[in-house]
């Protein structure tokens, strides 16, 4: 009997072949693909000098040392309560961080909400490697090189842009294997860190299986980013005490709008100038996950900070942020049940 290919294999095998092996499509139990890019596993010294020979965080699960991650190459898009990687769709935003998270797990084993540990293993590989990502930024272009575009949802209302239709520029490595849309065109949920009154909570390594509604399962850094002026008005956020950690002036105030989450001063800043407060030294494993900076620029992208109350975290930015978009980028702003129409998220994999 010939052997015969099916169109799945053929559609694997293509991908797999553009892509010398980097990329693959993913196929759950409904028989839907998803493309996925193939991160193998480094260590923080290959990507921050100075730091140990040791595999970043995102390459532990549970404790044991994975080759590699699966990271969706697309902004993801909900079918039949299931989140896909698919090139040249309008990825799924209106939906809370839960929905989105409930929509990776429902593929399966091993699948789940993008980390804050992955996204932060691929920044800091980005910086390493002088590959920092452009984007949708600048309603439907890229505000650096406005000449790069990707192709709008809605033609003639520049906004969101559909997914991975940008150049290689807009690839994580810049060739057209990398993932697409890290900077710009949506804000993206990220699991395992969060603000609560100031102080940083976070998943052990990469343990994308901890519980959510159960801060004992967190780790508590004991950290905290400090946004509170004395003798203002603004007695909302919590003063850290003991070891504070970043000063900044609080520069945002959103006193016009009808959110009271909103009726309050918020602390925006470039990544890179977060600084220390006098006498503090800021643990290297805040570094390692790109919650404060290393050595070096990290363009203008912005840190995003209301340190009262539970704070979920977003990364990249969407599609009219300027310069503030990119892998870097950092908003701890939102309550747990947050939903906007600039706010999606992708899906990874670790088997």
């Amino acid at each position: 009997m010939p052997f015969v290919l099916s169109v799945k294999d053929t559609y694997r095998q293509a991908v797999e072949a553009a892509s010398g092996g980097r990329n693959t499509v993913m196929y759950d139990d409904k028989g839907n693909p998803s493309v996925m890019v193939f991160i193998p596993r480094f260590n923080l010294a290959d990507v921050i000098d100075g730091a140990p020979a040791s595999p970043h965080p995102a390459f532990i699960v549970n404790g044991i040392v994975k080759d590699g991650i699966w990271i969706s190459k697309y902004q993801n898009v909900i079918h039949d309560g299931r989140a896909y990687s698919l090139p040249g769709m309008n990825p799924t935003t209106s939906m809370n961080i839960d929905a989105a998270s409930a929509s990776c797990k429902a593929k399966g084993a091993g699948w789940h909400l993008m980390t804050n540990a992955e996204w932060a293993a691929i920044a800091l590989w980005c910086k390493k490697n002088g590959s920092m990502p452009r984007g949708n930024n600048s309603y439907g272009k890229d505000h650096a090189a406005t000449h790069e575009t990707g192709r709008l949802v809605n033609p003639g209302t520049p906004d969101k842009i559909l997914t991975g239709t940008g150049p290689v520029s807009w690839a994580h490595d810049g060739t057209t294997a990398g993932i697409y849309d890290l900077n710009g065109n949506v804000h993206e949920y990220v699991d395992g860190l969060r603000l609560v009154n100031g102080k940083i909570w976070m998943h052990k390594d990469n343990d994308f299986g901890t519980d959510p509604n159960s801060l004992a399962a967190w780790v508590d850094t004991g950290v905290f980013i400090d946004n509170t002026l004395a003798g203002t008005a603004d007695t909302t956020g919590t003063k850290a005490p003991g070891s504070m950690q970043f000063a900044g002036d609080r520069t945002n105030p959103m006193t016009t709008l009808g959110d009271v989450d909103n009726n309050y001063s918020y602390n925006s800043q470039t990544f890179e100038s977060m600084a220390a407060k006098s006498g503090y030294t800021v643990p290297e494993l805040l570094k390692y996950l790109a919650i404060a900076p290393t050595a070096g620029s990290h363009g203008l992208d912005a840190i995003e900070v209301r340190n009262y109350g539970t704070r979920i975290a977003f990364r990249g930015r969407y599609w009219n942020s300027i310069s503030n978009a990119g892998v870097f980028s950092l908003t701890l702003l939102t309550p747990r049940v947050h939903t906007d129409s600039n706010v999606g998220f992708r899906s990874a994999f670790v088997g």
